[in-house]
């Protein structure tokens, strides 16, 4: 007998992956394209924090994909938020009773799609009742497409993603962020930069929170750490992580949600170890 029951998570044809995925593809190569010849630079919180027309039309064409599907989810992204931590603290809780959250960052790395360096994504991730179901990140300069659903692992162009094997602090590649808040995230980053920099194997910093999260899911980073991050930053990549065998928390080791601004991601193996270097440094932010 023909089993007509529809897999999870399928609204009429097209399933939440999908269209992530298209979104993402769609919007990452117009991106692409536009990169050296952008018309507008403003921004935001800092100096430091930019944003362009680019990001605007990129959450614009991401929102009308994905509503076009799903006209009663909500839809969370970077560019519908006031700038600062309050602000976005805001936002994310406005949605707490949501049941499908979409939560979107067009530009993940603004600042290097300004400078014409190639590390910058789109980044789709999908919460169902507050629990993270669907991480989607595009890199469009490498082609890259990072997926990852709730219980069914982690791709990259599909193929299954596990994270590093490195055991010790001392032996790991770890990545930082160097915030635009100059006032709260950055001195305490700056802190943890400090002290891991004499700890670890070496550091690097790509300029882009849900790249670093893919990586550290691919296993080319054991891990990653920054305060003062935000929902759309990060969403995505978690699920990446932690569907490739990794961890993350807060930076004291707190389970994290969708509020979480303060992270810490791991392979696992150098979790505690990290935390405790955190702690020490006193660059939790927490």
């Amino acid at each position: 007998m023909e089993d007509n029951k529809k897999p999870a998570f399928v609204v009429g044809s097209k399933s939440y992956t999908a269209v992530a995925i298209n979104a993402a593809a769609k919007a990452g190569e117009w991106i692409k394209s536009r990169v050296g010849i952008y018309k507008q630079l403003d921004t935001k919180t800092s100096p430091q924090d930019l944003v362009t027309e680019v990001d605007k039309g990129a959450e614009v064409m991401i929102r009308k994909l994905i509503q076009t599907h799903f006209p009663d989810h909500d839809f969370l992204g970077e560019e519908s938020v006031e700038p600062g931590a309050e602000a976005s603290a805001k936002a994310v809780a406005g949605y707490a009773d949501s049941e499908y959250l979409w939560i979107v960052d067009p530009i993940d790395g603004t600042t290097n799609f300004v400078h014409g360096n190639p590390y910058f994504c789109v980044s789709i991730a999908l919460a169902v009742k507050g629990e993270l179901m669907l991480g989607v990140i595009y890199d469009p300069m490498h082609d890259e497409m990072f997926v990852a659903e709730k219980g069914k692992g982690a791709y990259v162009h599909g193929n299954p993603m596990a994270v590093s094997k490195e055991a010790a602090l001392s032996d790991s590649l770890m990545a930082v962020g160097y915030n635009p808040d100059r006032n709260f995230a950055l001195p305490l980053n700056m802190k943890g930069i400090t002290a891991l920099a004499t700890q670890t194997r070496s550091l690097r910093t790509m300029g882009s929170a849900a790249l670093q999260l893919a990586y550290v899911a691919a296993g080319r980073l054991t891990g990653y750490y920054e305060v003062g991050l935000n929902a759309w930053d990060i969403a995505a990549g978690v699920l990446l992580v932690t569907e490739s065998g990794g961890k993350v928390t807060d930076t004291q080791g707190g389970a994290f949600s969708l509020q979480t601004r303060h992270l810490a991601a791991t392979n696992g193996l150098i979790h505690q170890e990290l935390l405790q270097s955190l702690e020490a440094s006193r660059a939790t932010g927490l």
